[in-house]
């Protein structure tokens, strides 16, 4: 295995350490690294992965905020609440709009567009949990406007 250097052991400080087993995690996004201590022997782990330009969320009242995922997750976990909705399939959901997002190169995104996003995966995974998620994303103002979206999604069905 390769060395690598200016990797502080957290058991005796020392600076160096070797590389004793690496592997891919988070589907090749992240690296699993197991070093060893080259003067105290004993083994840690290390995680290394890409450094991203940060990219901000524009909101609708104009304020700015660092892109997070898991506001995204947390978002989708009440619309999926008591639906047929696999963990695993919302955190492909939400990776894949992460990864949309820093693919893009833009360093702003407006939460709309993320709202998008979010909403045209959704509605392919679970018809209830995308009109729920749209309800709160939309900010339904009666009943009316909740009915609209739901003839559109019937109208959707209709046509494919």
């Amino acid at each position: 295995m390769l060395d690598w250097p200016a990797m502080k052991c957290p058991f005796c400080y020392h600076m160096e350490s070797k590389v004793v087993d690496s592997r891919p995690t988070d589907e090749g996004l992240t690296i699993r690294r197991r070093r060893e201590c080259t003067k105290c022997g004993k083994r840690f782990t290390t995680y290394e992965k890409i450094e991203q330009l940060p990219v901000f969320v524009v909101k609708k009242d104009g304020r700015r905020e660092s892109f997070d995922r898991d506001k995204i997750m947390r978002g989708l976990l009440k619309a999926c609440e008591k639906r047929p909705i696999s963990l695993k399939d919302l955190e492909a959901l939400v990776q894949d709009v992460e990864k949309q997002v820093f693919n893009s190169l833009e360093q702003e995104v407006t939460s709309q567009q993320i709202g998008q996003m979010v909403m045209e995966r959704l509605k392919k995974l679970d018809e209830v949990a995308y009109v729920r998620f749209a309800s709160v994303y939309r900010q339904f103002k009666d009943i009316n406007t909740f009915m609209e979206e739901l003839n559109k999604l019937l109208k959707e069905k209709m046509t494919e």
